[in-house]
């Protein structure tokens, strides 16, 4: 486990944007369950990837179109909420900073480490805000 008073800042960064911090498996379930979009996101203290990720997230909650919840657990502190989310990107290999949208619990869109590594705040904001156009949102039967 990481010092919390050193991730404070980390947690605080994400928090600031309305993203709810959970540190639960419950926590992370009634998100997920409840209708609608969920972008779950895995914050690590990771400076190659999550240094930009943090500001990329922020950059992109300013999107016209949103997930329905937002939520962030933190990687090596938030064990059981970190786990169980996880359990949700069944497929992939565990991975922080990650982040993951679900649609009525389904997983829909994956960003792992290696997606986000090396590149700027601005580019993976606009990997975002793609996602949350296609995922997010009503849809209309045409």
């Amino acid at each position: 486990m990481y010092d919390e008073n050193q991730i404070r800042p980390m947690r605080e960064e994400v928090t600031r944007l309305g993203i709810k911090e959970v540190r639960t498996a419950e926590e992370v379930d009634a998100a997920v369950k409840a209708p609608g979009t969920t972008l779950i996101f895995i914050n690590s203290v990771c400076g190659c990837a999550a240094g930009s990720a943090r500001p990329g997230l922020s950059l992109a909650v300013q999107n016209n179109v949103l997930p329905d919840r937002m939520i962030s657990a933190f990687a090596g502190n938030d064990t059981e909420a970190v786990g169980r989310a996880r359990q949700y990107f069944a497929g992939f290999a565990p991975s922080s900073p990650a982040f993951g949208m679900l649609r009525d619990g389904e997983l829909v869109w994956m960003l792992e480490r290696w997606q986000i590594e090396g590149r700027p705040a601005p580019v993976l904001a606009e990997i975002l805000k793609s996602a949350f156009n296609e995922h997010c949102g009503v849809k209309v039967a045409v």
